[in-house]
């Protein structure tokens, strides 16, 4: 499948056999929680400011409303 451009794998990540049995021993299973779709509206200065660092700005959004949620608990 990678040969063939058609794997979803990141090109960064590294080869399964090179990780190891070890690895494979202490591996475990995780789920992620859902994702609920909303709509919101953000500051234009705010969204330009995300989206000036690449690819992935609404994951970072999010990781930095992750660090706020965790940092009221």
């Amino acid at each position: 499948m990678r040969e063939l451009g058609k794997d979803r794998t990141r090109t960064d990540a590294p080869e399964a056999k090179s990780l190891g049995a070890e690895f494979w021993r202490s591996a475990r299973v995780v789920i992620p929680n859902g994702k609920t779709s909303v709509h919101l509206r953000i500051d234009n200065d705010v969204v330009e400011w995300f989206r000036a660092r690449g690819k992935g700005h609404l994951t970072r959004m999010n990781a930095v409303l992750r660090a706020y949620v965790e940092a009221q608990k």
